[in-house]
């Protein structure tokens, strides 16, 4: 009589694998991320948050002048009480765009060691439009530096010294005078004329700059008193 072994043993094996096969076919199959579609534009990067919570300061009041750099782009504005707000020049189109001379604003920022007010975000209070800080668009090439000084002219400037400009440290590094005018020194020079970088005091300045409906501001190559100018670099020397 022949034995039952092997075939019990055979559909054992069988049933086995059927199994298997049945728990592999249950497993969804992974389904691969779709390729990249050949010049599609790369999303923009969303807007940087605002500095920490408790860095940021809100303050409020009246534009009263906006303020251009020597490239005549608007990188800030005083308020009707005197406050210095900075802002980045490369959104000088989006700030004027967004408020206007005599608008009230609110201004949320951080306020840095000269007084004046870095501001992340700026809204006009009646319209509501706002502007806030964005980094340059990224791949956007630098200006090279003779282009950018393609557009500057010979200006001179004098009057009476309305507020001091300093760089992001604290240390001075040009002023404002009671017109609006700006005249732009570098911190080691500002030092230099101790006795005239400061509010009250009357100044004279030649150099080269831009200026437009919102302003006038020089790098000064020559600065001093009225009629008492001193020359700040070698002529042959690049400006800075």
């Amino acid at each position: 009589m022949q034995s039952t072994l092997y075939p019990q043993l055979r559909i054992a094996v069988l049933t086995a694998l059927l199994a298997a096969s049945a728990g592999c076919a249950a497993q969804p199959a992974e389904t691969p991320n779709p390729p990249p579609v050949a010049g599609a534009p790369t999303p923009p990067p969303p807007p940087p948050p605002l500095a920490d919570a408790a860095s940021v300061t809100t303050t409020q009041g009246t534009v009263a002048r906006f303020l251009t750099n020597p490239d005549g782009d608007v990188d800030g504005f005083m308020t009707d009480d005197g406050t210095l707000v900075r802002f980045p020049p490369h959104m000088s189109a989006q700030l004027t765009s967004a408020v206007r001379r005599g608008d009230l604003v609110q201004v949320s920022g951080q306020r840095e060691e000269g007084g004046s007010f870095a501001a992340q975000r700026i809204t006009d209070t009646q319209t509501g439009r706002q502007v806030i800080d964005e980094p340059p668009m990224r791949g956007a090439p630098p200006m090279p530096r003779a282009a950018r000084g393609a557009g500057l002219s010979p200006l001179s400037a004098q009057g009476q010294v309305a507020h001091i400009t300093t760089a992001p440290r604290g240390e001075p590094d040009g002023v404002i005078l009671s017109d609006g005018t700006v005249i732009k020194l570098t911190p080691p020079v500002a030092q230099q004329f101790a006795t005239l970088v400061r509010t009250g005091a009357t100044v004279s300045a030649q150099g080269y700059g831009t200026k437009n409906q919102y302003g006038t501001a020089l790098q000064a190559t020559a600065f001093g008193s009225p009629g008492k100018l001193t020359p700040l670099y070698d002529r042959n020397a690049p400006m800075p």
